[in-house]
């Protein structure tokens, strides 16, 4: 017992010292305005849950951005546009989805640059979660899971980089989930898919900083989303419930402000919600400790 307290406090402390450095690293309230100011800004999955939110903060706090918004429900879409009163000048309704990433995506980036000649954000913010157990989660499931979530985002990524390669400027960044680094029961592979994009977005990172392409990859924990109305059952079926945690969650207008000041920052990671930066420094220094956690937790 005294060992746990004590692995305890040196984990509290880190965190402690962690926020303190990074709040005078980063303000707090970076200037989002000025950062996007002017900026064509693509936002996938912005027909709901945290895309949404972000468009609209967008509007609110920088109302000189031209937005570019995707996802699969087209009417949706418009509603959102009509809302935000984002006129032909401000706004391209691009109805996009992920899953026909075998096709590729280099017609949905010429008809953004036909209409605004350059993306300078890519906010990869689409996908679909999991609530089912590994032996009950058949492959069609896991192979959807993987190909909208990691394929579809790295293929639409790729679509645009030769654009920020050529104009030697661009920020993408990749919304994930703290799953992607503390995979929990009943999301195996929607955890992997999300570790997937950790991966490959810190190497793109590597590979394209001389470019001056900035990447952040934003780790949401939970999010009053729909998130898990919309997730897969093992069998394939919709789960059509919510989580009492996810109904629990951070606000998504307090997410998306947070994921926006993390990219006005230019940080390469940002972790938004109820205990998140927690479960990832976890993860890092007491993986054990977090597992007896998790174990103990109702989904487990």
């Amino acid at each position: 017992m005294h060992e746990f307290f004590g692995i305890l406090f040196q984990v509290t402390l880190y965190i402690g010292i962690v926020v303190i450095v990074a709040c005078f690293i980063y303000p707090i309230n970076d200037n989002i305005e000025n950062y996007f100011k002017n900026k064509v800004v693509w936002i996938t999955g912005a027909s709901s849950g945290i895309g949404r939110e972000l468009a609209k903060e967008l509007v609110r706090l920088s109302p000189s951005t031209r937005l570019v918004l995707s996802a699969r429900r087209e009417d949706e879409l418009n509603s959102l546009a009509a809302q935000l009163h984002l006129d032909s000048d401000h706004c391209l309704i691009l109805p996009l989805d992920l899953e026909t990433h075998v096709y590729g995506f280099e017609s949905k980036v010429d008809l953004i640059l036909d209409r605004f000649n350059r993306i300078d954000v890519l906010i990869n913010n689409a996908g679909v979660s999991q609530r089912s157990l590994i032996k009950e989660t058949t492959y069609g499931v896991d192979s959807r899971l993987i190909s909208i979530n990691f394929l579809g985002t790295i293929t639409l990524t790729k679509a645009v980089l030769p654009h920020f390669i050529e104009r030697q400027k661009g920020h993408f960044i990749a919304v994930t989930s703290v799953a992607g680094y503390a995979a929990t029961a009943l999301r195996s592979s929607y955890g992997a898919s999300k570790n997937a994009l950790h991966a490959f977005f810190d190497s793109l990172r590597l590979e394209h900083a001389r470019d001056q392409i900035d990447v952040t990859i934003a780790c949401p924990g939970f999010v009053k989303t729909d998130i898990s109305i919309n997730a897969f059952e093992g069998s394939g079926k919709l789960h059509n419930k919510m989580d009492p945690k996810t109904e629990k969650g951070t606000d998504p207008t307090a997410c998306a402000y947070d994921i926006l000041c993390g990219i006005a920052a230019r940080k390469h990671e940002i972790y938004v919600g109820h205990l998140a930066s927690v479960v990832v420094y976890l993860r890092r220094l007491c993986p054990q400790l977090l597992f007896q956690i998790l174990l103990r937790t109702k989904s487990a």
